[in-house]
């Protein structure tokens, strides 16, 4: 088959067999033709709640999938690659943060998205990187634990300097690979583009950038943008959708090793072996567990939106 007629086949299958596709920004463009919802991860997990299917399909990593499960504990949830992790989610444990919390008494934990649910059980609110400057305004304690991304931590912590912020040597090892000499060559070759970058890449790439947000927003703003050249901070996947859907517009990689081999290990043919009933992991989780990681979100939502 070629990508076309397993595409097709695809969109058949998830009709017969109930099932809705979640596909993550940094999915490749056969995916995120495919399905029914691409975005970011919490974006998606708040999607799936809106469908009625009885059956999910995540094409991400696993921290997304669990996401969708503690938000939609009654369908049926499933990770697309059982090898698709996340580094930095898998940085720290829940052991440690109670050490540290030990350490920093009174210090409410605030959580990036990108962990485990077990890590999550701990956390008393979680953040994206959209909201997390938001966020950690708005929530009433002004001392702040802040995990496990220590360059998103030093952006919100810039950005909302009336509280005080412990943070810890974690983070996303494909955004913090990149360093400024990157920044100027990319800079040198298109001196006329504006840098977008995500706010999980180093204090030195994003003090130069036009624009830090999240994979979300930097889409957002190239698309809404009178500028017609961009240099792209974040994972390369990023660079192609934008491609696709404005082609009227350049866009360069601020490096060509921003990419998770994470991300980039489901593939489609993974996809159809799910629909098929002879692929990916469905996510179990206990009752107990869900509940407890559930509540950070809950105060997500309730500080963020």
């Amino acid at each position: 088959m070629n990508i076309r007629e397993l595409q097709e086949k695809i969109v058949q299958l998830k009709q017969d067999t109930d099932t809705c596709i979640l596909a993550h920004s940094y999915m490749s463009e056969d995916i995120c033709e495919i399905a029914d919802f691409t975005g970011d991860s919490y974006a998606l997990a708040v999607k799936a709640k809106s469908t009625k299917n009885r059956n999910v399909i995540m094409c991400g990593v696993r921290f997304m999938a669990e996401m969708v499960k503690m938000l939609n504990p009654e369908k049926r949830v499933i990770l697309s690659n059982p090898a698709a992790g996340c580094p930095m989610a898998e940085q720290m444990d829940r052991e440690l943060i109670e050490q540290v919390k030990a350490q920093y008494p009174g210090y409410a934990v605030v959580a990036y998205v990108n962990t485990t649910a077990e890590l999550k059980t701990i956390a008393d609110v979680c953040v994206t990187s959209s909201s997390a400057v938001r966020i950690c305004r708005a929530i009433p304690e002004k001392d702040i634990l802040f995990i496990p991304d220590i360059n998103l931590g030093t952006y919100v912590k810039a950005n909302v300097p009336e509280k005080n912020f412990k943070l810890l040597s974690g983070g996303c090892p494909t955004h913090a690979k990149i360093n400024e000499s990157e920044v100027f060559a990319a800079k040198k070759a298109h001196p006329d583009a504006l840098l977008l970058v995500h706010p999980e890449c180093k204090p030195e790439v994003v003090k130069h950038a036009d624009y830090v947000g999240s994979t979300t927003g930097i889409m957002e703003f190239a698309a809404q943008s009178d500028a017609k050249e961009f240099i792209i901070g974040t994972e390369n996947s990023i660079v192609q959708h934008l491609q696709f859907a404005h082609p009227e517009k350049a866009f360069y990689a601020l490096s060509k090793d921003l990419v998770c081999n994470n991300m980039k290990a489901t593939t489609l043919a993974d996809v159809y072996h799910c629909l098929k009933g002879d692929g990916g992991e469905v996510i179990d989780m206990e009752e107990e567990l869900r509940l407890k990681a559930v509540k950070c979100i809950e105060e997500m939502i309730k500080y963020g939106g």
